[in-house]
């Protein structure tokens, strides 16, 4: 069944009214008709099941048919603390993590992260959200993840003693990876974790040392060196195995 977020302005007395992009997405690609029925997500976490009454070029209207009792979101919060990439590369990432359950996706300029245009990076934003709500649509999340403002790695810093966990994948980390961690803490009480992710061209040693201050576990992936765009979603990857909703219940 087809799910559609839909702002929860736009939901009352058991209808629903979708307007924008989705309608013609809704007539001409997927050629929904009346009395056909769809999922409805009020972008706050509840989930409708809709009957479509109206289809018309400006709007679709909907009658809600009940409620559903749904969640597919992880049960660990993840926050993914990008190194701001080159190129169109962020978008690959936000769609990505936004398919493995990451619940906030924060730009941050380093040392070695090349900004030819600040206010460039702030207009990408849209694009961003628009991005993370159709890979919502795709995977069937609950949530919409968060897409932050491109953060100053200083400001990050100050963040970071509100998590539990904070893992820092980086390049000459060697031995000591995210199995050492698991097995150096309680999972118990583990809810809310930073994944911290270089640009490309990685850390400057300094600031590798400011995050070993401030407790976080600098880990290797293994012996090969991924791009920043890839190293996330394996870090991701795996802390969904260890402690997230991949790999089925034990």
């Amino acid at each position: 069944m087809h799910k559609f977020f839909v702002d929860e302005n736009c939901i009352y007395e058991n209808k629903v009214r979708i307007q924008g992009e989705d309608v013609k997405h809704i007539y001409k690609v997927l050629r929904l008709e009346v009395e056909d029925e769809v999922i409805i997500n009020n972008c706050l976490g509840k989930e409708f099941v809709a009957k479509i009454k109206d289809i018309n070029k400006k709007e679709v209207l909907l009658s809600i048919q009940k409620e559903l009792n749904s969640n597919n979101e992880s049960n660990v919060n993840l926050y993914l603390f990008q190194g701001l990439p080159k190129a169109s590369k962020m978008d690959l990432i936000v769609q990505k993590a936004t398919e493995l359950g990451v619940k906030e996706i924060v730009p941050i300029i380093t040392e070695r992260v090349i900004v030819k245009n600040e206010m460039g990076e702030f207009k990408k934003l849209d694009r961003w959200q628009r991005i993370a709500l159709e890979a919502c649509k795709q995977c069937k999340r609950t949530f919409i993840p968060a897409i932050k403002e491109p953060m100053e790695f200083e400001a990050m810093i100050k963040h970071l003693n509100t998590m539990d966990l904070v893992i820092v994948p980086y390049e000459n980390a060697s031995g000591y990876g995210i199995k050492n961690v698991m097995e150096n803490i309680s999972a118990q009480g583990i809810l809310d974790i930073a994944i911290i992710i270089g640009p490309e061209g990685g850390f400057e040693e300094q600031e590798i040392s400011k995050l070993k201050e401030n407790n976080a576990h600098i880990v290797t992936l293994g012996p090969r060196i991924f791009r920043t765009e890839t190293a996330g979603f394996v870090c991701t990857t795996l802390l969904q195995y260890e402690l997230g909703d991949l790999g089925g219940i034990i």
